[in-house]
């Protein structure tokens, strides 16, 4: 059973390069805000309100907590089987779903208004992650997980490969970005929005793959696909923020038979490991949050956590 560290600096916190050291806060500590979820993901803050949205994909409920009070309550269920979750440049709450695999805007009045379900005339697999960049476009993952059983979704056969996808609000445009990320599940922009990282699920190992980011008349296109990070054997990354700097914090689950390795890994740049954050339960997706934006929320399994760290995240992210 989790139990908060009853001294500073946290032990759960680990500098595994110097350059993480600026980010550790010496008087902080990992907190738990919430558990008794079946799986939590797709984490997103809501400043102007004070509170978190996150998923509760098994229990097909988005669920929230307000930041000052403490109280966690239903958002709404069901879902449609909701995974991930960003907020667009209007600050509307844009989430992906499994259940009607479709990737959906939350209007200001509390409607929902679909955004795509398909891609030449056949249904998406079942939208994974989504993230926004500043012209407003939409980018998110499709792989099939939510369709392979009835517990995360409803089963189904996919009509569709795995893509990456760009899609218009203003012209209803859906473009594929990339096929070449098999099962691509979590992504991110860098702060410059100049490289876009993409999990690459269906990889052994599994792998974070990163791609340069160009504009063109028609939006914007994906170049120079290389490999950012290969993990260690059985380890799992899943969804990732960017921070201001630049560093990758990367929601993470070790191997089933290790304790130890499951939480957040940072990355430098440079794709070196500088931090790792233990949970007790492997994290599946982050996002910052806070009025500052310094304050790194964590979906982990049954559990969401939280810990002040010494950056911020990208705005929008």
């Amino acid at each position: 059973m989790w139990q908060p560290t009853e001294r500073y600096p946290d032990p759960a916190i680990t500098v595994l390069d110097p350059r993480f050291e600026p980010y550790r806060l010496f008087n902080a500590a990992v907190e738990r805000i919430a558990t008794g979820m079946r799986w939590a993901e797709g984490p997103v803050w809501f400043g102007d309100g004070r509170y978190l949205l996150w998923s509760d994909i098994p229990n097909n409920r988005i669920m929230k907590w307000e930041e000052q009070t403490g109280a966690v309550s239903v958002f709404r269920q069901p879902s449609h089987f909701s995974n991930g979750h960003t907020r667009d440049r209007q600050g509307r709450l844009v989430g992906c779903e499994h259940g009607g695999r479709r990737v959906v805007r939350t209007e200001y009045d509390g409607s929902t208004t679909v955004l795509v379900d398909q891609f030449n005339g056949k249904s998406l697999n079942s939208p994974n992650d989504v993230v926004v960049k500043s012209d407003g476009s939409l980018w998110f993952t499709d792989p099939p997980f939510g369709i392979l059983g009835h517990y995360e979704g409803f089963n189904a056969t996919p009509e569709q490969p795995t893509c990456v996808y760009r899609f218009n609000p203003a012209t209803g445009q859906c473009t594929v970005v990339t096929d070449a990320v098999d099962r691509p599940n979590g992504l991110c922009f860098s702060p410059d929005e100049s490289l876009l990282y993409v999990v690459e699920s269906g990889a052994t190992p599994r792998r974070i793959r990163v791609f340069d980011v160009e504009s063109g008349v028609d939006g914007a296109r994906l170049r120079n696909d290389r490999v950012f990070v290969t993990c260690a054997d059985g380890e799992n990354p899943d969804g990732f923020r960017c921070d201001v700097h630049g560093n990758l914090w990367a929601g993470w689950g070790g191997k089933h038979d290790e304790v130890g390795r499951d939480g957040v890994m940072v990355f430098a740049p440079d794709a070196t490991p500088i931090g790792h954050i233990a949970l007790p339960e492997r994290c599946a997706n982050l996002c910052f949050g806070g009025p500052a934006r310094n304050r790194l929320f964590m979906a982990a399994s049954q559990s969401v956590y939280a810990l002040y760290v010494g950056t911020q995240g990208v705005p929008g992210g």
